[in-house]
């Protein structure tokens, strides 16, 4: 007997190793995202906001019928649209989307718990497709804490809030489906996004996609849909950009601040891997790059191969340029790329688009044929705005004025000469008009293509 009961002593802790827990509490019992939601549901908003359009007459650009509705009035028309937001600070901080609140004339936010504030743009961009906005008087706000998106992995569980189809405050539930999406969200949005198949809707622009801690990893932003509801692809921009456009909003900043890469890549793929002498496909190959590049300033040729910014992978164009915006302008970078099949390392400076040589802005004046027309010189900085090529160099129109338009001319046009004399500063561009009169032939760059625009005066 004695010799049973030491047996059953010593096998007894071994067995109870593998009998499961009993559970401690209700909420082990149910097992349900409830007390997490508790927490984040406060912090998400719904942003109600309206502005102003002027209409205008549908042959505005066309060159044959413009004439003939040239006194058409425009007539102003409300526009609403309804969206989501993310309380970051105590102060009343929110991130939104820039499509539901840019050029808004009058914005509405309304909490989970029915308080409503006025809101005001601090910053947005719609490229990024993302906004900063300020609650007017509002006080210890519940908000959420951001997380590094860059340590966010696929298979993670997740939640997505908003307000749907303007239904009230949903929660939907997934996974991280991908990262380092980019060139696949609708929209004005571009570049890199967190993929989810938690359900996203219209109406959830905007707002929070959180993980199982309650953090913000993402804004949710688009959809891949045919139907027009969710499919199971929405995507979320990282918390990692929201976090640069928070330290620039409280900055005093009004629009976003980028920095300026000065150069064109194409993705690595397996046929031009093969050709670079690459063991894998990835990275992305320099196929153009401006003297005044940052990256041509720390040694990097065309021809060579980005493959990490920062320790991070990048595939697409789009990825290096998140890479960079996360940085923020005054910081430095660490590239790391191939050359000759020989890796090497550069420390890249983030800069804004040298605003040089000096852009001489020059308005033609009421005296002058095409009166109002705004010409500038070409630099870094003006190729940026107007998204033009590095090689652009000459006299861009950055204003139509009253009579441009009706000429053919368009806004990024470079002018090359006036009836076959090269134009060579912006205030030389009235006198050879006027010499040129009544009969002007105006020499233009569009693109890749030469243009030639006759009219009489």
């Amino acid at each position: 007997m004695i010799r049973i009961l030491l047996l059953v002593l010593c096998v007894w802790p071994v067995a109870s190793l593998a009998e499961p827990r009993v559970p401690q509490s209700q909420t082990e019992i149910s097992l349900s995202f409830a007390p997490l939601v508790r927490e984040a549901a406060p912090a998400v908003v719904n942003i109600y906001a309206r502005r102003v359009v002027q209409t205008r007459s549908p042959f505005a650009d066309d060159p044959f019928f413009r004439d003939f509705f040239r006194d058409f009035r425009s007539r102003p028309r409300v526009q609403n649209s309804l969206g989501s937001g993310v309380i970051l600070s105590s102060d009343g901080i929110v991130v939104s989307n820039y499509h539901v609140v840019g050029q808004a004339t009058d914005i509405r936010v309304v909490l989970n718990d029915r308080r409503e504030y006025s809101a005001r743009v601090l910053l947005g961009d719609e490229e990024s497709d993302l906004a900063i906005l300020q609650l007017e008087g509002a006080a210890d706000m519940p908000h959420l804490a951001l997380r590094d998106s860059d340590t966010v992995e696929v298979g993670e569980l997740v939640l997505a809030i908003g307000n749907p189809f303007g239904v009230g405050q949903t929660v939907s539930s997934g996974i991280v489906s991908g990262l380092a999406r980019s060139g696949t969200a609708t929209g004005n949005a571009r570049g890199y996004f967190i993929q989810t198949d938690a359900p996203i809707n219209p109406g959830n622009s905007g707002g929070a996609l959180i993980d199982v801690a309650g953090r913000l990893i993402g804004v949710n932003t688009s959809i891949l849909t045919r139907s027009g509801g969710s499919n199971g692809i929405g995507f979320a921009i990282p918390s990692a950009l929201v976090a640069e456009f928070v330290r620039q909003a409280k900055a005093g900043n009004t629009r976003f601040e980028r920095p300026w890469a000065g150069m064109t890549g194409q993705p690595v793929d397996a046929a031009l891997s093969e050709g670079l002498g690459l063991g894998l496909p990835g990275g992305v190959v320099i196929v153009d790059l401006h003297p005044a590049s940052p990256f041509a300033a720390a040694g990097l040729q065309v021809g060579d191969v980005i493959l990490d910014v920062d320790g991070a992978p990048v595939n697409t164009p789009a990825e290096a340029l998140f890479r960079m915006s996360v940085r923020g302008i005054g910081a430095e970078a660490r590239v790391r790329y191939a050359r000759d099949g020989q890796e090497a390392e550069a420390q890249v400076a983030m800069i804004a688009a040298p605003d040089r040589p000096d852009r001489q802005d020059t308005v033609l004046s009421d005296r002058d044929v095409l009166a109002g027309l705004r010409i500038a010189r070409l630099n870094p900085a003006l190729i940026a705005e107007l998204n033009l090529p590095l090689s652009a160099e000459g006299i861009v129109v950055l204003d139509l004025g009253a009579f441009g338009g009706r000429v053919g001319l368009q806004v990024g046009d470079i002018v090359l000469g006036v009836n076959g004399v090269p134009l060579e500063e912006p205030r030389a561009l009235g006198p050879l008009l006027r010499r040129a009169a009544p009969r002007v032939q105006l020499q233009i760059l569009r693109g890749n293509s030469r243009v030639s625009l006759r009219f009489r005066v």
